[in-house]
């Protein structure tokens, strides 16, 4: 059988390098299976450590990812890449000389400037402090403050996804869904708009479930169950059906995917 090649790529930038991370993830993402090596360089501030990177990646034929906004260094890693056929993509630069060109307004070219802090890094932050704060039905008062409720029986990716929704700027709470234990009275005083259904393939949460219990070396528990898990899916339903909540299928969607849903769906509402 013949080896499958190994793609090493590179992310450099100036700054922390999230956007050229963020691209690079979504194309690799269509490769499940290929073997692939990460070379990540961030806070790039001169030449001469630019040279010492891609002469690196030229030995190994590297796919370069770049967000660099200081110009000369962006120019030198395109002028290094023609000359030696590597493959460089360019995530900042052309993007904001158009934008330049249409508005007739001079780039500042400033280092990290989507990051700087602003209102809406507040809003995130204060959002993320929330969220925690009101992790897994720690207190219901919040629901009424909330941008988003989340509902779930366990294992239906409730935290990362509030966690992730968060990140964006929403207020988020999220509460478990146990049939032995009555939903907060708060759920019935607001708008089903925000409240948000999870669920997930029976199959998919028993495997979780097992996992996690052998984890605590459990070999066999209620609460992994096939049973308990087929139990806990219908009240689940039963209460979205009495809710009138957007019930979301997590069992094939990433993180990011279920949040997407979440987020047109609310501007669909708005």
């Amino acid at each position: 059988m013949k080896e499958q090649p190994t793609l090493h790529y590179y992310i450099l930038s100036d700054s922390i390098g999230e956007t050229a991370q963020k691209v690079a993830n979504a194309a690799i993402a269509q490769f499940p299976d290929a073997n692939t090596v990460l070379h990540k360089y961030i806070f790039i501030s001169n030449i001469e450590d630019l040279d010492k990177i891609l002469n690196e990646a030229v030995e190994i034929d590297g796919l370069i990812f770049m967000t660099i906004a200081n110009a000369v260094m962006a120019n030198y890693v395109e002028r290094f890449c023609i000359k030696t056929g590597l493959i460089c993509y360019n995530l900042i630069q052309p993007f904001t000389l158009e934008i330049q060109r249409r508005l007739g307004i001079q780039a500042s070219w400033k280092v990290g400037a989507q990051h700087e802090l602003s209102e809406d890094y507040f809003k995130r932050v204060n959002a993320m402090e929330f969220c925690i704060a009101y992790d897994d039905g720690k207190d219901p008062s919040a629901i009424k403050e909330a941008d988003i409720v989340l509902l779930g029986i366990s294992r239906t990716s409730k935290t990362p996804l509030s966690m992730y929704l968060a990140m964006n700027g929403f207020k988020v709470v999220n509460i478990p869904l146990i049939p032995e234990k009555e939903l907060p009275e708060e759920i019935y005083q607001v708008s089903s708009k925000k409240i948000i259904g999870l669920t997930n393939d029976a199959t998919v949460i028993n495997r979780h479930r097992e996992i996690r219990m052998e984890s605590y070396g459990v070999s066999q528990s209620r609460y992994s169950s096939m049973d308990r898990v087929n139990v806990e899916l219908e009240y689940a339903n039963q209460i979205y059906a009495e809710l009138g909540c957007y019930v979301i299928n997590v069992s094939e969607r990433s993180i990011e995917e279920t949040a997407g849903l979440i987020m047109q769906q609310l501007q669909v509402w708005n």
